[in-house]
């Protein structure tokens, strides 16, 4: 007798703890937005959410005029992560851009005997640079990891420094470099599970090299189901990317986990992934404007140069387009923590 009144005491307070633990599960759960998670039809006024935030332009120039007026501490960051880049992942190879240099000049020769000219090489030398992000390396395993640490550094310094200034406080690189890369190993599990809410658009890569190289798309009707399928995953990958993306944000506060970072911003982007995959495009469009502004007059006074003087070969271009590509992993995480800044102080 005493055995089973022991047995149902144990069972009971058993059932109480299971009580308790599913109450505080459910009531965390609850408690976040769950939209468009169930075969259950969501109304528009359940995910309309407002957001008052700048422009394209504005949001865009207002980046540049922050990292324009803090010039110094960005510089310094930018050159550090060059250097390293440099140190241990290594340039664009110089034989890369002169053998593109030369079959520009190819090409020039083939349409007319230097009718191309100058201007003309430059920009399309330019255009080649920008589609490639000025990374035609073939890198090895190692310094795809040491590529990837240095892009994490890069962004949790940005971070931290553009919290920093946005707080009223003066901080110093050091500062940046010593204090920020405490939330290292949680940003790398994000950029992991980035990687990983990537796979769909991997996948339709993949699959639509195989379909050119067999010629699967020659039919109308493989064509239209191979497009309705590329549709679907690409629409996948652009309904989880934006949340995660955004969790790159969170994760840096300190004591945050990235599960807890990735709920938060699930959360925060709901009802905005729209107008968050608008600003990306436009920044992308920025971006590359500045890149034309800035490379296509250097490209023209480069191949200058090798035409009239018999220049030494020095990685002059690659060191810049480096520069250029560090420029713009910071500019796009400006660009990115400013929007975050903006939803989070929203009233909505």
């Amino acid at each position: 007798m005493p055995k089973n009144k022991a047995r149902r005491r144990s069972q009971s307070n058993y059932r109480r703890a299971f009580a308790r633990s599913r109450d505080k599960i459910w009531a965390k759960k609850t408690a976040r937005l769950k939209l468009h998670r169930s075969f259950r039809r969501s109304y528009r006024e359940d995910y309309v959410r407002s957001l008052r935030a700048p422009g394209l332009v504005a949001h865009a120039m207002s980046t540049l005029k922050i990292l324009a007026l803090n010039w110094k501490l960005f510089l310094g960051l930018i050159m550090i992560i060059v250097a390293s880049n440099i140190l241990f992942v290594g340039l664009m190879n110089q034989d890369t851009y002169e053998s593109a240099q030369e079959s520009l000049e190819a090409s020039n020769e083939a349409l007319g005997h230097g009718e191309l000219g100058r201007v003309a090489k430059s920009a399309m030398m330019v255009v080649t640079t920008v589609t490639t992000g000025g990374l035609s390396n073939n890198l090895t395993e190692v310094q795809q990891v040491i590529a990837i640490f240095l892009f994490a550094v890069t962004w949790l310094v940005t971070i931290y420094l553009l919290r920093q200034l946005l707080a009223g406080n003066h901080p110093r690189l050091r500062d940046g470099l010593f204090n920020a890369l405490a939330p290292l190993l949680s940003s790398l599990c994000v950029i992991a599970l980035i990687f990983v809410h990537a796979i769909p658009i991997m996948l339709f890569t993949v699959l639509y090299s195989s379909a050119e190289a067999t010629n699967f798309l020659s039919e109308p009707l493989y064509a239209f189901l191979f497009w309705a399928l590329g549709g679907l995953l690409i629409l996948l990958s652009c309904y989880l990317l934006p949340g995660s993306i955004l969790a790159l944000v969170a994760v840096t506060v300190p004591g945050i986990y990235p599960m807890t970072a990735i709920n938060a911003t699930t959360d925060l982007i709901q009802g905005r992934r729209t107008r968050f995959i608008i600003r990306l495009a436009f920044a992308a469009l920025f971006l590359a404007v500045m890149w034309v502004i800035v490379m296509l007059p250097l490209t023209w006074l480069d191949l200058f140069v090798r035409d009239k003087l018999a220049s030494p070969d020095i990685p002059v271009m690659p060191f810049i387009i480096q520069l250029m590509t560090t420029f713009s992993v910071c500019y796009i995480t400006a660009y990115i923590y400013l929007f975050y800044r903006r939803m989070l102080d929203n009233e909505n």
